[in-house]
C-alpha cells in the first residue's frame, strides 16, 4: 500500500533560498506588500474614492450624507448627469465652491470616466479648499454603464445595464 500523498504542485518547503527564489511570472515579479502595509494602503484607497454603485445605493435609500459634484462643462452636464447632482465645472471650483457647497458636507466628485483626470482635479482643488472629498471611480461613464437614470436638459433618461460592467440579476454586484 502506497502511503504517500498525491501532489499537486510544487511540494512546501521551508527552505529560505526557495522563499527568496526569483518570480516565475510577472504579477510576482514585484511580491506583495506585507499585509499591515497593504491594511493601510486599501484603508487609504477607501477614504479618497468610493464607486457608482455605492454612490447609486446611498442615494436611492436617502441615506447620502454627501453631496454629488459634477466637474464636467455645462454641454456635458447638459448630456446627462447624476440626478440630484450639483454642477461645479473644475475650473470654476476656486471661485464658486463656497457658493454651492456646505464645507461641513463631504463630496463626492465625478467627471467623464476612468480615463479622464477631470474628477482628480476637481478633488484636488476642493481639498486645497477645506472640503473633505473623494472621487467616485467610474464618472458618468459607469454610472450609465451600470443602468442609473440620469438627468438631460430634455428630462429624465435612462438606459439599461451594459451586461459586461452590471450585475443583471442582482441589486449589487455582493462585493
Amino acid at each position: 500500500m502506497n502511503t504517500t500523498a498525491p501532489t499537486t504542485g510544487p511540494a512546501p518547503t521551508t527552505d529560505p533560498a526557495a522563499a527568496a527564489a526569483p518570480a516565475t511570472s510577472r504579477v510576482m515579479a514585484v511580491p506583495p506588500a506585507p499585509s499591515a502595509d497593504a491594511a493601510a494602503y486599501f484603508a487609504a484607497r477607501l477614504a479618497f474614492h468610493t464607486d457608482v454603485a455605492d454612490v447609486h445605493a446611498a442615494l436611492a435609500e436617502g441615506a447620502a450624507d454627501f453631496v454629488v459634484v459634477d466637474s464636467r462643462s455645462t454641454a456635458s452636464w447638459d448630456q446627462g448627469h447624476v440626478p440630484g447632482a450639483v454642477h461645479l465645472p473644475t475650473a470654476q471650483i476656486p471661485q464658486l465652491a463656497r457658493q454651492f457647497l456646505d464645507p461641513a458636507v463631504p463630496v463626492v466628485v465625478h467627471c467623464w470616466g476612468p480615463g479622464c483626470d477631470g474628477a482628480t482635479r476637481a478633488a484636488l482643488a476642493l481639498a486645497r479648499l477645506g472640503y473633505r472629498v473623494k472621487e467616485m471611480l467610474g464618472g458618468i461613464e459607469y454610472w450609465i454603464r451600470e443602468g442609473y437614470a440620469v438627468e438631460t436638459a430634455d428630462g429624465t433618461r435612462q438606459l439599461p445595464a451594459d451586461p459586461l460592467t452590471a450585475p443583471l440579476d442582482a441589486d449589487d454586484c455582493g462585493c
